[in-house]
């Protein structure tokens, strides 16, 4: 079965983003670059919620993501891509399929198929839905060094406790700190 991985930026309090959607916080270097490009390698699938979709399609497909940053727009636009919305009728990015019904069935059918890793980039409601599924196999939380004060929890919609089993760490120079934790999950199959 393939891993389903969470990916996700935070500040050192929690939040996902600034209390006006901003990311500007981000700390973004040459090793984060050759670490999101080694995360891109390891997998086949990027999984997106409706809002992370929305702003990566509009952002990597454009000339500015192609110039400033071409290996990555390169992995992010030739990638299978799955959206899942209950809201949107089409998802027009190259290589993107959307599912809109049967969420939980859809994802555990994607993580049966052979290939590599599936990772959600973002995505902090569809992320606790699929977390509260027993659906993540691991969360990857890059903590910035960086205290927002306020912004948007990324754990806001998980409603019950889930325990975590700290799987690895990476300290990165610019004061990045990369935590893998294994989520226990209740659900033993489906």
């Amino acid at each position: 079965m393939r891993t389903l991985f969470s990916f996700n930026m935070i500040s050192l309090d929690g939040f996902f983003e600034g209390p006006n959607q901003e990311l500007d916080w981000h700390t973004v270097d040459a090793a984060f670059n050759e670490f999101a490009i080694e995360q891109l390698n390891a997998m086949d699938v990027i999984l997106f919620g409706r809002v992370t979709y929305q702003m990566m399609a509009s952002f990597w497909p454009t000339q500015v993501a192609l110039e400033s940053d071409p290996v990555i727009a390169n992995q992010m636009n030739s990638l299978p891509k799955v959206v899942v919305s209950t809201t949107l009728d089409q998802a027009d990015w190259h290589n993107t399929r959307l599912i809109k019904d049967n969420i939980a069935y859809e994802i555990e059918q994607l993580k049966q198929q052979p290939g590599q890793d599936i990772g959600i980039f973002g995505s902090a409601r569809l992320t606790g839905y699929l977390l509260q599924m027993g659906l993540v196999d691991e969360l990857r939380m890059m903590v910035s060094p960086v205290i927002l004060g306020q912004g948007t929890p990324f754990f806001r919609d998980v409603t019950e406790q889930v325990h975590l089993k700290l799987l690895r760490t990476k300290v990165f120079d610019a004061g990045n700190v990369l935590l893998c934790y294994q989520p226990e999950t209740k659900k033993q199959g489906m």
